[in-house]
């Protein structure tokens, strides 16, 4: 929140945004705070995410209505988060894995049907992140934040805006990858002319190779947050999701000593769009106050908190209709794509068990040769 401050007041002083008159300010609908539920005082809820994927204030503001305890861990890949949950759950309450993630928790049992009793404010979620592939009905999940992988850079270290795969992989200087597998190799199954959810290990090999043989710029391959990278100079571009970089766009805008433009690019030849979900996972110590937590998430001023902080995209209807997101985040197509873009975006979707193999193989090959560069 003290960033979207920050943002809001440099905004105002350029002039970009016109402050808020107290006639409009009266317009606005009375929103109801939200209210925890009478018997949890004194319980705990085990929180597993995304590193910095929540505003500040999201959790303190729980643990007060409530009068409870969050224990908040955090992790940096689905397959981090898969991995763990197969060895046991060691007690989480609240996950938050991707969309092709949820396919494949729901096939291994993994996770715990919602009691959406006690989640009215799934209400307020867009008619149209619902239902969606990997979980029909919303049995197990109900969507969190979505967005898209992208190139975040420094302009002013390219001196050009970079607007597709091919620049970035012919660029002359130093880029980081995603440590994202399935991400990644998607791409180069795109720009290798195939199917980005291939089970055909001839065409993930390719995909491998294609990758390989443009990796001579790769300084580092990171877990989604570049931003230290690109702030230090230590990479001009990087494979990222699009919050990230927008966040040190707002840093920057914010801080007077700072002289450097910060972008962000969906590439013309297409990209992923992912959309990570609230979810139970199977051995949940507190399942009932889990169930509380979603419902607490989907209000729309908790949602529209945590979207203006972390700047992703928000589903949740209710939040948008208020006026609750910020317009330089509504007006901003590279957060809110327009038709034409996301035309032109896919999605990773799982693949056999076979074919997984396939992909770990591939992109553990892919590493070794890298480092060994």
């Amino acid at each position: 929140m003290k960033r979207l401050l920050m943002i809001l007041i440099v905004l105002l002083s350029l002039g970009l945004i016109a402050p808020v008159s107290a006639q409009d300010a009266t317009a606005m609908p009375e929103l109801e705070a939200w209210v925890c539920p009478e018997g949890y005082e004194g319980q705990t809820l085990n929180v597993y995410n995304w590193t910095i994927y929540i505003a500040e204030d999201t959790i303190p503001n729980f643990e007060e209505a409530c009068g409870v305890d969050v224990v908040y861990d955090n992790y940096f890949t689905n397959e981090e988060l898969l991995a763990k949950l197969q060895q046991g759950n060691p007690g989480y309450d609240v996950i938050v894995p991707s969309d092709y993630m949820i396919a494949i928790m729901i096939e291994e049992e993994l996770l715990e049907p919602l009691n959406k009793d006690l989640i009215p404010n799934i209400a307020n979620v867009s008619e149209d992140m619902l239902s969606l592939w990997y979980d029909d009905g919303n049995v197990y999940t109900v969507p969190y934040q979505w967005g898209t992988v992208g190139l975040a850079y420094n302009r002013t270290a390219t001196g050009r805006d970079i607007t597709s795969w091919e620049e970035f992989f012919t660029y002359e200087g130093n880029v980081a990858w995603l440590e994202d597998l399935r991400g990644m190799l998607g791409i180069g199954l795109l720009m290798s002319g195939y199917d980005v959810n291939s089970e055909n290990p001839d065409e993930i090999d390719a995909a491998r190779q294609y990758l390989l043989e443009r990796s001579g710029n790769v300084a580092a391959i990171v877990a989604g947050n570049s931003k230290q990278l690109l702030s230090q100079g230590e990479v001009d571009i990087a494979v990222d999701y699009n919050g990230n970089v927008f966040g040190l766009m707002a840093e920057c805008a914010a801080d007077p000593n700072c002289t450097t433009e910060y972008a962000y690019a969906i590439p013309v030849e297409g990209t992923s769009r992912w959309t990570d979900n609230l979810a139970i996972p199977v051995g949940a110590q507190n399942p009932t106050l889990a169930n509380v937590f979603i419902d607490y998430i989907l209000h729309p001023q908790v949602s529209a908190d945590i979207s203006n902080y972390v700047t992703y995209g928000t589903p949740n209807q209710a939040a948008l209709d208020l006026g609750l997101i910020s317009p330089e985040s509504l007006a901003n197509p590279n957060l809110y794509p327009p038709p034409e873009v996301r035309a032109n975006l896919f999605q990773i979707r799982p693949v056999s068990p076979e074919a997984e193999v396939f992909y770990n193989d591939a992109w553990d090959e892919l590493k070794i040769a890298i480092s060994a560069n």
